[in-house]
């Protein structure tokens, strides 16, 4: 089944269970875990539809989210959606700050230099502790990686699905 990213965001994934009262341990895939908090409806995409799933209850355990759904008693309830995602619709996404973007809004972006020339596709972004990092695929399929700070992401505009970058010396090197 593909998610209509326009439609709705991806908060998690399910790991595994959580005891035996059907609680499950999520991965989060938001850069705010304790949004959870603040959630009381999300989707479980089944591999068929996307179930509407209500939390009744959150827990934070290291980099995992536990949550308990009001649909599920017990494990075994649950047990077969291990490894499954979670979404929520953007009707109830987090609000951004002005430059912050959704991941999902980023991907497929055409990417282009502050020189006019076409750089490429955007394909993945990395999350790591000093900034978000760029994948773009060359038109030669080659991916280059690209920080993301101000010296080199120019500008996003999503309406036109462009992003105008400068390629910093020594990048390409």
């Amino acid at each position: 089944m593909v998610i209509d990213s326009d439609k709705y965001l991806q908060v998690g994934a399910i790991t595994s269970t959580h005891g035996i009262k059907g609680e499950v341990k999520v991965y989060p895939t938001t850069d705010d875990a304790s949004r959870y908090d603040d959630l009381d409806e999300v989707f479980l995409d089944t591999g068929k539809e996307l179930m509407p799933l209500h939390i009744t209850g959150v827990k934070y355990f290291k980099q995992y989210v536990i949550v308990k759904f009001r649909e599920f008693k017990d494990i075994n309830e649950i047990e077969p959606y291990k490894g499954k995602n979670i979404y929520v619709d953007r009707e109830h996404a987090v609000d951004l700050d002005e430059d912050e973007y959704f991941v999902a809004d980023l991907l497929g972006l055409k990417v282009v230099t502050d020189e006019g020339e076409e750089f490429g596709e955007l394909t993945d972004v990395l999350f790591t502790k000093a900034n978000d990092v760029y994948t773009v695929t060359r038109p030669d399929g080659k991916e280059v990686l690209i920080p993301a700070i101000e010296e080199c992401i120019l500008d996003i505009d999503l309406d036109e699905e462009v992003m105008t970058i400068h390629i910093m010396p020594g990048l390409l090197d």
